[in-house]
């Protein structure tokens, strides 16, 4: 067998079968420095974004400590989603696939939407590993069908969207429940404020380990920017739509209100669309997200929920119908397209409110492309800020004019006159300098 990277680990031998299936060579950054904390059961908090490979940063270790024999809880796993706590289940079971029968370690995942009596009468063997939405592994905490005081590892998967979708409770009373030496690894894409005081109530001086993105947003994506100019956003995203035609886009809006007009619209329209966002039931979830694993959809209209914990293969576009009150939130968007090395297209709708939040994207390394719908067409429109930069320009210039031209000391009759003439002058040859070096 092929020697990998991840020799050095020593993992057990069902672990480097699973690796060597899943076609691993060498660990991510994010595994490389966060596999030994965990073997090493370091509690820790890995800053980094999605895709950078940190569900196996800890599901790895965590297979690694598991003790077969011991037919008890050892490791809490939760995540803000029923679609990632699923997804990360599923990472699971592939590896634990290749287990010998007479040390197989069990792994269970428990979310809403699913039969909680049935699940509680399942729950007379405990499993070796709990997968879960927070609210649902704390219901069954407290009926006294799951017991986790015998886990001291827990990891927080995505924290910052379990603090934002009001998750943090509930993980903070699992915390309380489980061991009293408690190992926490917490994964975020970002470390909000409001987050930190309970970091530091479970976590006593936790090593810090932040994964910088090494592009701002992957390579192959384009970004466009198109501006609204007063007229019907709807209408603007369904014409962008029609002439992009994607093999399936993803429209993201901020608010759930607005997410159902515009996928409502869209639907009269004719066009095939999906929508996601945190209204819908857990079965209209479900059958929604079987329906877009099938390729029903064209079109998915969501809000940040689908950014992040959910995994849509094929988005080949997406679309910013307004542009997020979190600017981090733009990185998940676009990130739903370009991935596997394909290629993707990022669109954004803008208002002449947006310009401050535009500068700052630009200022961390996004590079937008200029256009317009004109005649259902796309056609580059160049700079975004023409009038403004060339009023810049003409200010800039007429300061340096200035700064030439000193005011005399003795000043005669007519000076500024003169010295207007002179300032025209230099800005003159100023422009001519500035024309020829474009």
């Amino acid at each position: 067998m092929k020697k990998t990277k991840f020799e050095r680990y020593e993992f057990k031998p069902f672990i480097m079968d699973a690796i060597h299936e899943l076609g691993f060579q060498e660990p991510t950054e994010i595994q490389e420095r966060m596999i030994p904390l965990m073997l090493k059961e370091e509690s820790t908090i890995g800053q980094s974004q999605t895709g950078t490979g940190k569900t196996h940063a800890y599901i790895l270790p965590i297979l690694q400590k598991i003790d077969p024999e011991k037919k008890e809880v050892q490791a809490v796993i939760t995540a803000p989603t029923r679609e990632l706590a699923d997804q990360i289940y599923r990472e699971i079971l592939k590896v634990t696939a290749h287990c010998h029968p007479d040390e197989e370690i069990t792994a269970r995942v428990y979310m809403g939407g699913t039969d909680k009596q049935r699940t509680i009468d399942k729950l007379k063997v405990q499993p070796h590993i709990v997968v879960g939405t927070p609210g649902r592994i704390n219901d069954l905490i407290k009926e006294q069908a799951l017991v986790v005081f015998t886990a001291d590892i827990l990891v927080v998967d995505e924290a910052d969207l379990v603090l934002d979708m009001g998750f943090i409770e509930d993980v903070d009373m699992i915390a309380s429940r489980m061991a009293e030496r408690l190992h926490m690894f917490v994964f975020s894409a970002t470390i909000p404020e409001k987050l930190k005081p309970f970091l530091k109530k479970y976590m006593e001086n936790p090593k810090y380990i932040h994964i910088a993105p090494k592009h701002i947003a992957a390579e192959k994506i384009e970004h466009l920017l198109l501006p609204s100019r007063h007229r019907n956003k709807i209408e603007l995203t369904y014409t962008a739509l029609k002439q992009l035609n994607p093999y399936m886009a993803i429209v993201f809006t901020n608010t759930k209100k607005n997410a159902d007009e515009v996928a409502d619209a869209l639907l009269q329209k004719g066009m095939k669309v999906g929508r996601i966002h945190g209204d819908l039931t857990p079965r209209e979830r479900k059958k929604m997200m079987k329906q877009v694993k099938d390729l029903e959809f064209q079109y998915i209209v969501a809000t940040d929920l689908a950014a992040r914990g959910i995994d849509i293969e094929g988005v080949s576009h997406v679309i910013n119908y307004e542009l997020p009150d979190d600017l981090d939130f733009y990185v998940h968007r676009v990130g739903r397209t370009a991935r596997a090395g394909f290629s993707g297209i990022a669109l954004t709708i803008y208002d002449l409110s947006d310009e401050d939040a535009l500068n700052k994207l630009e200022k961390i390394g996004i590079k937008f492309k200029n256009v317009d719908l004109q005649k259902g067409e796309f056609v580059d429109i160049g700079e975004r800020n023409k009038r403004k930069n060339r009023q810049k320009q003409n200010d800039e210039t007429k300061d340096k004019a200035k700064a030439f031209v000193r005011k005399p000391n003795k000043v005669k009759p007519g000076y500024k006159k003169r010295m207007q003439a002179e300032v025209e002058k230099i800005e003159k040859r100023q422009r001519r300098l500035n024309r020829g070096n474009k």
